[in-house]
């Protein structure tokens, strides 16, 4: 399905949050789609992220996609895959007010529910800091499934000023379907951290399923020597086939 890109800055209480917006472009006349909201690793919207937002939006939904540090950074601003922008972006989720994350969601999840394309079916996905946030979006009772993409400091709670989340403390609050995606070798979500969410889950009675690959971080990220083309087409279709049957 051919996709239409543009952008739009959305007013939210701490400054314009820009927001990617991929329509997908039916021919066969077909008017509206799900939305999902796309959460993008701590680099913000990176050439992988655009790619998988558009892949996403190919199959049939009205992808958003927002910048996740409009309270620090320029409208625009992609951090670079080196030392400096990862320590800017850690600095940066560690400096954001959760509430500003959790208004964030409700205004691209008022912008969904408010495209002309959108059917106002809504789900989410993230990598990264990403997957942690679409779980966090998860809390929103319009966000019927979640796809989440070996999410740090989920385990820990240390996203956000005061290092203090309470966002898998909050796990029986989702209401929709969860996915949870892992890479064995993820130093950042280590194999006590998985167990201590997997055990979490089950005991808030959450709906879920749960993958692990033999693969890194980011291992979803189509540059550079952690990408796992085939651990990716596998995942693609996890999510897919979970926005298929809640969507």
């Amino acid at each position: 399905m051919i996709v239409r890109s543009e952008f739009r800055d959305l007013d939210t209480p701490t400054g314009p949050m820009r927001t990617y917006i991929y329509t997908p472009v039916s021919q066969k006349g077909k008017a509206k789609f799900p939305g999902l909201l796309l959460y993008p690793e701590i680099f913000q919207q990176t050439g992988p992220i655009v790619r998988l937002s558009m892949q996403f939006a190919s199959h049939g939904y009205v992808v958003m996609a927002p910048e996740i540090y409009h309270d620090h950074e320029l409208p625009g601003t992609v951090l670079s895959y080196d030392d400096a922008g990862r320590d800017k972006g850690n600095a940066y989720k560690h400096k954001t007010k959760l509430s500003s994350f959790d208004d964030g969601a409700k205004r691209v999840i008022k912008a969904l529910k408010e495209h002309p394309s959108c059917d106002g079916r809504l789900g989410t996905v993230g990598f990264c800091i990403g997957g942690h946030l679409a779980f966090r979006a998860a809390l929103q009772p319009e966000i019927l499934a979640a796809c989440c993409f070996y999410p740090t400091d989920l385990h820990s709670g240390t996203l956000g000023e005061g290092k203090n989340a309470d966002t898998l403390q909050r796990a029986k609050e989702i209401k929709g379907e969860a996915v949870m995606i892992w890479g064995r070798q993820d130093p950042h979500v280590p194999n006590e951290g998985r167990m201590k969410i997997y055990n979490a889950l089950l005991e808030s009675g959450l709906l879920f399923s749960w993958h692990e690959f033999n693969a890194d971080h980011a291992f979803m990220r189509d540059e550079g020597a952690r990408y796992d083309p085939e651990a990716g087409r596998i995942c693609i279709e996890i999510a897919l086939g979970l926005f298929r049957r809640c969507l």
